[in-house]
């Protein structure tokens, strides 16, 4: 029985698209945010100016 379980592949393919899809999913939500992202940009690239200018670097 167990046998037959390890070599049953039927499940595959619905668990790969799902895998897909969750991906599609997760890029579409972060695509669609584009002002929470380029703040987020923003802020890293404010952040690694003051370093480099020697101000406030944590």
């Amino acid at each position: 029985m167990f046998k037959s379980l390890l070599t049953d592949e039927d499940g595959a393919q619905v668990v790969e698209y799902a895998l897909i899809i969750a991906v599609i999913s997760i890029a579409l939500v972060i695509a669609l945010q584009p002002g929470t992202l380029t703040a987020s940009i923003d802020a890293v690239l404010t952040r690694v100016a003051d370093c480099f200018a020697g101000n406030n670097c944590v």
